[in-house]
């Protein structure tokens, strides 16, 4: 009884990978794609460090559609895994999702720092808010993660089980591993942004709500109260969709949870919703709140 609850959990993630990541999927391709022509097209955005960090975030947003939800659905609902058949595409595909996971971090980070800099009533910080400084800043942190994920080229590899004989691309280096696993994948991709977005998206929500008693310009008002509002937005669904799964993502790596059927599967299943949901936030159009 156990046995046929157990493969009854693993069908219903197998179809919530498939309908809800593949909706996701679309729509945040779509989104992503909308976000890129509206900053390249409108020169207030163009002239923008804010909205400049969001046109890079939805590049690198787009990337990690490709290079994560698409590979899940095409290996969960299609068995289709290009990984285990070829030893570049294992290495070059988790590569790129880190680089990209992480640039996307990076700049909101980044636009909620400025949105913070920008609506502060000191002009030695508002000029910090330098569409020069983003370009810089967006050229670095790009170098940055890419030198910084250059193990995963490495260490991933095919490794062939001697029991089943099956290929499987894994890391197979124990100390990294340990290291991707918290100090990338939970503290630089999940924690440390989560606490930058949430302080200065605080600070400038307070900023903004005092920008009101300022002498600045109406259109420059305007716009400083839209891009925030665009960041604030994305810093919500951003604490509503990381959170649990890096929850989830910690228990996974509990191997003793991991040793009871019943809870493995509870807990597949439960990484299976969160995963999309994770992707939901990386699937938002950034102007739909315009």
């Amino acid at each position: 009884m156990a046995t046929g609850f157990n493969q009854l959990l693993g069908l219903a993630g197998k179809q919530f990978i498939i309908y809800a990541g593949s909706a996701t999927f679309i729509a945040g391709l779509i989104g992503g794609l909308v976000d890129v022509v509206v900053f390249l097209s409108l020169k207030t955005f163009r002239l923008s460090p804010c909205g400049f960090y969001l046109l890079i975030m939805s590049i690198a947003n787009i990337g990690q559609m490709i290079t994560g939800l698409l590979s899940r659905i095409l290996s969960t609902g299609f068995d289709i895994d290009w990984s285990l058949t070829s030893l570049f595409y294992c290495k070059v595909r988790l590569y790129c999702y880190q680089v990209c996971s992480l640039l996307s971090m990076s700049c909101i980070c980044l636009a909620s720092i400025d949105q913070y800099v920008l609506t502060c009533s000191r002009p030695q910080w508002q000029r910090w808010s330098n569409i020069k400084v983003a370009h810089r800043l967006c050229g670095i942190f790009p170098l940055i993660w890419s030198v910084h994920n250059i193990p995963y080229i490495i260490y991933y590899n095919h490794v062939v089980s001697q029991s089943t004989g099956k290929v499987s691309c894994t890391l197979t280096n124990t100390i990294f591993d340990q290291y991707a696993a918290y100090s990338t994948g939970i503290i630089l991709g999940k924690v440390l942004p989560i606490f930058i977005t949430f302080s200065f998206g605080f600070l400038s929500y307070r900023n903004v709500q005092q920008i009101a008693y300022r002498t600045i310009p109406m259109v420059r008002r305007e716009l400083d109260k839209q891009l925030t509002k665009m960041v604030l937005v994305q810093i919500a669904f951003g604490i509503f969709t990381i959170i649990p799964y890096t929850i989830v993502y910690l228990l996974l790596r509990i191997v003793s949870l991991n040793q009871d059927p019943v809870i493995a599967a509870r807990l597949q299943l439960a990484a299976s919703i969160t995963t999309v949901f994770l992707y939901v936030y990386f699937a938002i159009n950034v102007k739909m709140v315009d």
